[in-house]
């Protein structure tokens, strides 16, 4: 199907993307790991709940950690080994045999079966929130149209890019799998206008509809891509079923295809490593709970100022490389000094650009005012901050370089603990 044009967004930023460093890198194995750690917070949920205990023997596809909770996510081991230990990670030891236990493959599933299987996977959502994919497949509204997010307007990453191009059939059915669960007919895939390689791949099948979107940061958030895909907006504090709309990213759409047809459940995933403090950008097809340290062993340059998992947009910045993949990390960047903002930040000069440029029409200066003062019910009132989406197009625009995204999340953390002054 011929692609369309995007609907005009108002507000939102643009940046300067450094897909160049990694889009023309085909997708990889990561190196062999001997120790995985395998967190048991994998969705934005309960963290899962372990099945194993030190000294157990799994094989690679295994069932390890349950759902702790409808909000949450199965966890499969992603390697043949012994159980070390049990704590708020499963650490295996890697015996390198790589014995599968996977599911049966299904064959014609119905729409239940799909939405079971979606959940015996342990899928999640892989563009970064992770929020459990089987709940997205069982609204409360009715809805009529799937959108796939394809955007990828985060800097630097590439994995989506690359599974588009390169595993697009096996998209198109995770997509035909999931409007079949939804039982909807009406199907959109945005995709940045940076990526006209991926636009014409999809161009291919005549059950979906291709929208080339404006190279314009945050396009990939949820409600910014529905309004673009299909003109539909959603209200502050509603869901996009509301408005008769399922979103999903297109490593999700890639995870139910293994996992309907293949019988594998989501053990790993494609991330980008990237940025200028990288000897060799890469993008990888990662085991869940591989070491961070490992990915970039040797691959550092001497002046790494900053590394971030996730995008620099909306990633957080690490402390250490302790840390190891999840289902949601999409990307390690490591920047150097002339990349990222290491400027302390002054006093705001009430210039309202972050007001501008928020794409959600809200006044971050006054959830930072009033967070700085410990009054969260009026930084919800006057700020909005409630119905915030953590672009950080507005920590990105200051240019007072205020802490804006922190001031955001923390108010956030004390309204839901019921925290006013």
């Amino acid at each position: 199907m011929k692609a369309i044009k995007a609907k005009h967004l108002f507000h939102g930023v643009h940046v300067p993307d450094h897909k160049a460093l990694a889009s023309g890198k085909p997708i990889e194995n990561a190196p062999e790991v001997d120790l995985f750690t395998v967190s048991l917070s994998q969705c934005l949920g309960k963290p899962s709940v372990p099945l194993v205990k030190a000294g157990d023997a799994v094989k690679q596809g295994q069932l390890i950690a349950d759902a702790g909770g409808f909000i949450g996510a199965k966890i499969h081991s992603p390697a043949s080994g012994t159980v070390k230990s049990v704590s708020d990670a499963i650490v295996i030891e890697n015996d390198h045999t790589y014995e599968t236990d996977y599911m049966p493959a299904l064959s014609n599933p119905s729409p239940e079966e799909i939405k079971q299987r979606i959940a015996d996977a342990g899928i999640v959502g892989m563009g970064g929130a992770g929020f459990p994919a089987f709940v997205k497949l069982n609204p409360q509204d009715p809805v009529d149209t799937l959108v796939i997010n394809g955007a990828e307007c985060e800097p630097y990453l590439t994995c989506d890019h690359r599974l588009m191009i390169e595993r697009t059939k096996e998209i198109a059915e995770g997509i035909r799998l999931l409007s079949k669960a939804l039982g909807v007919e009406k199907v959109f895939i945005g995709i940045e206008a940076n990526k006209p390689d991926a636009i014409a791949a999809f161009e291919a099948f005549d059950f979906i509809q291709p929208v080339i979107l404006k190279k314009q940061y945050p396009v990939g958030s949820e409600k910014h891509l529905i309004y673009a895909c299909t003109g539909r907006k959603v209200a502050p504090g509603k869901l996009p079923a509301s408005a008769g709309c399922i979103v999903q990213n297109v490593g999700t759409c890639y995870a139910v295809y293994e996992a309907v047809v293949l019988g594998k459940p989501l053990i790993e995933r494609i991330l980008t490593l990237s940025g200028g403090a990288v000897v060799e950008p890469k993008n990888y097809v990662v085991k869940i709970g591989t070491p961070f340290e490992l990915l970039l062993k040797d691959n550092l340059t001497e002046d790494a100022e900053k590394i971030v998992c996730g995008g620099p947009m909306t990633g957080a910045a690490l402390a250490s490389l302790s840390r190891t993949v999840t289902k949601t990390t999409g990307g390690i960047v490591a920047m150097t000094k002339k990349e990222t903002n290491v400027e302390q930040p002054t006093a705001c000069i009430g210039c309202g650009k972050c007001a501008d440029v928020c794409p959600m029409d809200l006044m971050p200066m006054n959830t930072a005012f009033y967070t700085a003062a410990g009054e969260y019910d009026l930084a919800a009132k006057l700020g909005g901050v409630m119905n915030c989406i953590e672009c950080g197009a507005c920590a990105y625009i200051c240019p007072a370089r205020r802490p804006l995204i922190q001031s955001i999340r923390k108010a956030k953390a004390e309204i839901r603990k019921g925290g006013k002054k």
